[in-house]
């Protein structure tokens, strides 16, 4: 996936979360907690799973100017990693983000 590919589908998704594996079968601790503080929240999100697509999974840290994977990307914008939307989670501002009910 390219740099131009990426920026479509972040303003095309209000939600995307770019992760080791998928939704239904994160590949990796970090993601997996990513996937389920979406999930508490209970929003729609795409994912994109970085694994399977080598061009992405280094497109998407030139994009991002970000050397881990997670990566939540909401409304277009760059919202960060696992530590950061764990944070986030804590401090209510991710739900405010994402305009979640819970």
């Amino acid at each position: 996936m390219t740099n131009e590919e990426i920026k479509k589908l972040v303003t095309e998704h209000k939600i995307v979360l770019f992760m080791k594996g998928n939704e239904q079968a994160p590949a990796c601790g970090f993601s997996m907690k990513a996937v389920r503080i979406l999930q508490m929240l209970d929003v729609q999100f795409e994912t994109r799973d970085v694994l399977a697509d080598p061009e992405l999974r280094e497109n998407i840290k030139q994009y991002s100017d970000w050397p881990t994977i997670p990566q939540l990307y909401v409304n277009g914008e760059f919202m960060g990693g696992c530590d950061i939307m764990v944070d986030m989670f804590h401090d209510k501002s991710l739900a405010e983000a994402l305009d979640a009910k819970n």
